[in-house]
């Protein structure tokens, strides 16, 4: 054969294996389906999600609701009244924090109330989040129990139910049936990768980002229509090459392994907004030294992000302790750093009332500050934050 014409049908058929090559990835590639936002991402505008939709593809977000049974997600109402405006599917997501089935129940009636007064509409999904300390204490059959409790309270409220939670825990710290959950995974090499198809969503990535929007964001890909109202979805992107090019662009090998996390020094004070364990190691399933009540001051001379949290070193009179200052998505969310703060030794007779009374605050303002609830039994010699 002609060297010429021999070279020309080479380059010929590379470019055609090439192109193959670029549709089968493309169509591999992980979708940005649902984005889930909370108070960390800031106000969102209408603007930013209506970007969202037509030029990545979004057809549904997932607003943070509430936490606990206290805590509400500030952003909550303006979140869904503008992804609404965006034209979007729009659900919700309860952080639990529970870890016996009564505790479940009373967190789900306070997520259905938060969300019906955010102006979460009947029918959404409203998931709990179930990746939290307290559930990792518990057996498998614990949390399924309780799991099934906040679902079947949840539904009360005219939403629809679903869990989520870590790959990690799937099936292994909980129960998570086919064609249900909202499962989060993260490939070191993201192209060509589909995660947990036999549920209703994978999370893939917590890094993902938006042309007019500030950050980071959680971004998932959807295998049933759960979260798009229960229909397919009616959602469509104004810019289709656009959606094409940032879908390719998320799925770049981001994703690296992580090098050894060290320990850093540090010198700081804290104070726990809520109780925490002390551990003779920085991991949850070291030993627990002593569970340190919320309003405890704890001082700290080191510092390292691991297994999904942030750990300090407590130096002592025996060696160290370590504990957990926040999961790594929010690292002082169980502290305050460098607070100061004025307690008062609980005495017989007194009562979440009187102590209110006497410092000038609320009943649930005391409470909350010291990690509980105007229902939490109090008891003489116990410290709690006043001011």
């Amino acid at each position: 054969m002609n060297k010429c014409k021999l070279k020309a049908l080479i380059l010929t058929v590379g470019a055609i294996f090439m192109a193959f090559l670029m549709i089968n990835v493309t169509s591999q590639a992980a979708r940005m389906d649902m984005v889930d936002v909370s108070n960390n991402n800031g106000y969102m505008s209408t603007a930013e999600y209506t970007s969202m939709r037509n030029e990545f593809g979004v057809k549904a977000v997932t607003v943070k609701i509430s936490e606990g049974g206290t805590y509400k997600d500030p952003d909550a109402a303006s979140n869904i009244a503008n992804v609404q405006a965006a034209g979007l599917y729009i659900n919700g997501y309860h952080f639990a924090r529970y870890a016996t089935k009564a505790q479940a129940i009373v967190e789900a009636d306070f997520a259905g109330r938060t969300a019906k007064a955010a102006g979460l509409p009947i029918g959404a999904v409203l998931a709990t989040d179930v990746e939290a300390e307290e559930q990792n204490y518990q057996s498998k059959a614990t949390n399924d129990r309780n799991n099934a409790a906040f679902m079947k309270e949840i539904q009360k409220f005219g939403y629809r139910a679903d869990i989520y939670t870590s790959g990690s825990w799937a099936n292994n710290k909980m129960t998570i049936k086919g064609k249900t959950g909202w499962v989060a995974g993260y490939p070191y090499v993201m192209s060509g990768q589909k995660w947990y198809t036999n549920n209703n969503a994978w999370q893939w990535s917590g890094s993902a980002h938006f042309r007019i929007s500030y950050g980071g964001f959680d971004v998932s890909q959807l295998y049933t229509d759960y979260y798009t109202a229960g229909q397919k979805s009616t959602v469509k992107p104004t810019n289709k090459d656009a959606v094409k090019a940032n879908n390719q662009g998320a799925n770049k090998n981001i994703y690296k392994p992580a090098t050894s996390a060290k320990w850093v020094k540090e010198s700081k004070v804290y104070t726990l907004k809520t109780a925490v364990k002390l551990r003779t190691g920085a991991s949850t399933s070291s030993n627990a030294i002593a569970i340190l009540p919320a309003g405890t001051t704890v001082k700290t001379d080191q510092a390292i992000i691991k297994s999904g949290y942030r750990w300090v070193r407590q130096p002592r009179f025996n060696g160290y302790g370590y504990l957990a200052t926040g999961p790594a998505s929010n690292t002082l969310e169980y502290v305050k750093s460098g607070a100061t703060h004025t307690y008062y030794t609980v005495k017989s007779g007194d009562s979440w009332w009187t102590i209110a009374q006497r410092n000038g605050l609320s009943m649930t303002t005391l409470a909350s500050q010291n990690g509980k609830t105007i229902y939490t039994t109090i008891y003489p010699g116990q410290r709690l934050v006043v001011q």
